[in-house]
């Protein structure tokens, strides 16, 4: 039997990896991972795994004290955290998705390297055929003009892998992937659809305050009651976790057609109404 030189030590510094490392069948491999991880990922969380820094913010002797032999990160980066990975002397596969293409990329890349390229592919098969899916459902209905943004001060609209979300799930995505718009701008545009998912929020986002503070209460989406927040972590990794934020995309664009599904919140929502109260 021909030797296996697959690393068996990983750090994970980053959801997205620790989610791509679960879904192959690799996540006995992760000895520590980031705080982050354990929202994509509850598994980590029972294991008693060490949690580290992440890609933003790693720290050279966290790493060197895990004993890797792979260190696994992704955008965004600092110069800073890239020299303190580097530093550590471990293997390094750095991460940088755009697109769905690209995600589907690095899957079969950290697949092949735990030695489950066979896994990678049904993987990538099964998402492929879940957006198809979504996309066939939807391609009946009317397209509707859907405002996606991934931060609020500023506001940033979400990156491009969201905006082909956003189109297979019958939504045609409104401004520049991963660009700062100004609030006017998204006015003018008058979006059918507001979907806020801020990095790091979960699905904590106040709706109303921030239709209020950046005076969008005439925009249609508002007056028809279309503002959604959904959740952090199901549209900001880029992993196969991402099939949650396609359900709940599609829900919120096409309510009519879609179920609604966990992670996803409107605006008529309680909470948003005490929010709306307390910031006053």
């Amino acid at each position: 039997m021909a030797p296996d030189h697959t690393p068996r030590r990983i750090v994970s510094l980053q959801p997205s990896a620790t989610a791509i490392l679960h879904a192959v069948g690799g996540l006995d491999r992760v000895v520590a991972c980031t705080k982050y991880c354990l929202d994509v990922c509850p598994e980590v969380a029972a294991s008693g795994r060490t949690i580290v820094a992440d890609s933003w913010t790693a720290r050279c002797e966290q790493i060197i004290f895990a004993q890797p032999e792979l260190v696994i990160a992704a955008v965004p980066y600092q110069e800073k955290a890239v020299a303190e990975i580097l530093k550590s002397g471990a293997r390094f596969l750095g991460l940088a998705p755009r697109t769905l293409a690209d995600i589907y990329t690095d899957i079969t890349t950290i697949a092949g390297i735990v030695g489950a390229a066979e896994r990678g592919q049904e993987v990538i098969a099964g998402m492929q055929r879940e957006v198809a899916s979504v996309n066939l459902q939807a391609r009946t209905r009317p397209r509707r003009r859907v405002f996606c943004e991934e931060w609020g001060k500023p506001l940033i609209a979400s990156q491009k892998w969201v905006a082909e979300l956003v189109e297979a799930a019958g939504g045609e995505f409104l401004g520049e992937p991963g660009k700062q718009v100004p609030a006017q701008a998204v006015l003018g545009q008058d979006p059918d659809v507001i979907i806020a998912a801020w990095c790091g929020a979960g699905d904590r986002v106040p709706l109303q305050k921030i239709i209020r503070e950046r005076g969008w209460e005439s925009m249609r989406a508002v007056r028809d009651g279309q503002v959604y927040c959904i959740r952090d972590e199901f549209l900001n990794t880029p992993a196969p976790t991402l099939l949650r934020g396609l359900e709940a995309l599609a829900a919120a664009i096409h309510p009519e057609c879609f179920p609604h599904t966990s992670g996803l919140r409107c605006i008529t929502d309680v909470r948003d109404s005490v929010s709306a109260r307390q910031s006053q």
